[in-house]
Formats: C-alpha cells, sequence, structure tokens
C-alpha cells in the first residue's frame, strides 16, 4: 500500500523524535519524510517535501520568532501544524496549532490523532456526495484496505473482477476519497477495519 501522507517532525530531542517517529513505523498510511532538532531548516524541508503535518515542539517557537512561524503557516497553509508539548507551553501559542500530542499520549492516541486530522482535511477538501456505501461496497471496501487486489476481492467475495471496479468507483463517488491511504483513514474511523487487521499487511 503506497503512502502518501507526510510528516516532519521538528524536536531537539533526538530520543523524543525518534520514539515518536517509531510510532508510525507499521502505519502504511503515513512516512516520516524529515526529523529536524532546530526550526532555522525546516521552511526549506517544508518546500522541498509539502508535508501534510508538521508536528513540532512549540518551545522552538519560543526560543525563535513567533512571528516567523505564522508567516510559514502562511506561506504552507496546506501543512497541518500539530504541537508536541513535553512541558508548560502558553495557550496563546498552542492555539496556532490545530491539535496537541502530549509527552505521555499512548501510541493508539498519537495515531488516532493525526489520522483524524488527515480525515478532516481529507474531507474538507473533497466534498463527498453521500457516505451510505451498500453492504457489498462496505465489503469491497474493508478488502481493499487490508491490501487485496482486485483479483483477489473478486475471488473472496464471488464476483466479477468489472463489478469489483463498479463498486470502487462508488465508494470514491460516495465518499470522496481517491487514495487508498484516505480510503483506510476512513474505514479505521467508521470502525470497519481494526488497526491490527492493517499493520499486519
Amino acid at each position: 500500500m503506497k503512502s502518501d501522507n507526510k510528516i516532519i517532525i521538528v524536536e531537539p530531542s533526538p530520543i523524543v523524535s525518534a520514539g515518536l517517529a517509531s510510532y508510525f513505523d507499521d502505519t502504511k498510511q503515513v512516512s516520516i519524510v524529515s526529523q529536524l532538532d532546530r526550526i532555522d531548516r525546516m521552511e526549506e524541508k517544508l518546500a522541498a517535501y509539502n508535508p501534510d503535518i508538521l508536528i513540532i515542539n512549540p518551545l522552538l517557537i519560543a526560543y525563535d520568532s513567533n512571528e516567523h512561524f505564522l508567516k510559514i503557516c502562511r506561506d504552507f497553509s496546506n501543512v497541518i501544524p500539530v504541537a508536541l508539548v513535553n512541558s508548560y507551553i502558553d495557550s496563546n501559542i498552542l492555539k496556532q496549532f490545530k491539535d496537541v500530542i502530549e509527552i505521555n499520549d499512548s501510541k493508539q492516541k498519537v495515531v488516532s490523532k493525526i489520522f483524524n486530522l488527515l480525515s478532516d482535511n481529507k474531507l474538507s477538501q473533497d466534498k463527498p456526495e453521500s457516505v451510505e456505501l451498500s453492504n457489498r461496497e462496505t465489503d469491497v471496501l474493508i478488502a481493499l484496505v487490508k491490501g487485496l487486489t482486485n483479483k483477489e476481492i473478486s475471488d473472496k467475495l464471488f464476483i466479477s473482477v468489472h463489478t469489483v471496479i463498479t463498486h470502487r468507483k462508488n465508494i470514491i463517488r460516495k465518499t470522496g476519497i481517491k487514495s487508498v491511504s484516505g480510503l483506510t483513514v476512513y474505514a479505521l474511523l467508521n470502525n470497519l477495519v481494526d488497526e491490527s487487521e492493517i499493520y499486519e499487511n
């Protein structure tokens, strides 16, 4: 399964940064494309990778210029900023972020927060016609996010490959989500599959 969603982590502690990155080792829907320990090269990396999410320790902004960070947020308005908090941070600074990851958050909680942000962002970009899938479309979606090919889905559900493709088109039309990674997030959020069923594949 292709990983469409990219994350950049900006955190001065290599232990914290590596630990957070490891939370996504077995999630095929996202990839950590860069880990920085300072803010000075952040703008360059944002331009190079065009990530979906920027996870940053707000203390780096407090040390740096807050206005500079706000300018970066405006210049890269498609990037979702997330605060990685390990100590007290002024609430005015935290208002600049879409969500907050606490240092003691569990892996499941962190991954869920990221998936929710990606899903909300995707749904805001794609206006779905209808999200009510038929039972057969749901079966196809579940098989799809588990990594099965059209032929494998066809054999599993005893339908033709042409019918599988038709169902896939209807799923895309109804959800407004085109990528498999986006559909995986949709399936997870709607409790159609369990995380373990996806990450094992």
